[in-house]
């Protein structure tokens, strides 16, 4: 699945998460559905590197900055500058291939 057919699963009537995503992927098909508050309870939930650097996209879109650097280097990765739809392309791209946290 592609990052695209990926966010157009959440949008899709009576949209369902795909099966076995992972809890960071689950939390980013939440975002795209439009649900911030959801996406951010499963990732919060994730301990694994994944996981905080999901919640770290997610403080960042939220313009909290201050806490997106804290969850980047929990994550252990640098801050991300460019725009947040790349992001969360990028996430979607790199978890669907990789899983698993770090």
């Amino acid at each position: 699945m592609t990052p695209e057919e990926f966010r157009i699963s959440a949008t899709e009537a009576k949209a369902e998460p795909p099966a076995g995503a992972s809890p960071a992927l689950l939390a980013l098909w939440h975002d795209a559905n439009g649900n911030w508050e959801k996406a951010h309870e499963v990732a919060q939930s994730d301990a694994t590197c994944d996981g905080s650097w999901v919640h770290a996209y997610l403080h960042r879109k939220e313009g909290d900055n201050g806490n997106a650097a804290y969850w980047y280097a929990r994550a252990r990765r640098p801050v991300a500058q460019g725009p947040i739809e790349s992001e969360w392309s990028a996430m979607v791209q790199e978890l669907g291939i990789h899983g698993g946290g770090h």
